[in-house]
């Protein structure tokens, strides 16, 4: 209950007048009826537009654990994400980090939850094609379970990105 209370008062009560203060100025210019159709995650899409996801610097400033670059599941893995529409890749990006904003300096630059954070993918468990990879976006990272075959990795990967993109808020 303390820390609810503590996250409440510091990221509203305490900032209120400025939330109010936006809020007036941008409903000003949008309509809350046009608004209230999107949710956050829609939103910041729609306002800040769909990110140049360079998939050739993710690659670079990937950190592995339980899996090499050379293994067949990260080849894969990197094959799949090349081959990803615009949207996709936002949405990859967002699944794994929170966010579909990429730094201005490059992923080289990506933040973590303490401070300078690289794109990380984990072995997830063994061979289980059974499970979905998941993602800790506190420390982008991406855990990818050891899939036996690129179409199975692919159809994981993309249904997690589509439907689980949005990760977490607080309740």
């Amino acid at each position: 209950e303390y820390v609810r209370l503590q996250c409440e008062m510091k990221m509203t009560t305490a900032i209120k007048p400025q939330i109010q203060a936006f809020l007036k100025g941008f409903l000003s210019l949008v309509p809350r009826s046009l608004v209230s159709i999107f949710d956050e995650k829609e939103l910041e899409l729609l306002i800040s537009g769909l990110p140049e996801i360079d998939i050739d610097d993710l690659r670079a400033n990937t950190e592995y654990v339980g899996y090499s670059p050379n293994s067949p599941v990260i080849q894969w893995f990197w094959k799949v994400c090349s081959e990803m529409e615009k949207e996709e890749k936002a949405k990859l990006v967002q699944f794994v980090t929170g966010t579909t904003k990429v730094p201005l300096e490059g992923f080289g630059s990506l933040q973590g939850m303490h401070g300078p954070q690289k794109f990380q993918i984990h072995r997830s468990g063994g061979a289980d094609e059974d499970r979905l990879p998941s993602a800790h976006t506190c420390f982008n990272q991406l855990d990818l379970p050891e899939y036996q075959s690129i179409e199975h990795l692919k159809e994981r990967l993309l249904y997690c990105i589509r439907e689980g993109h949005e990760g977490f808020g607080f309740a």
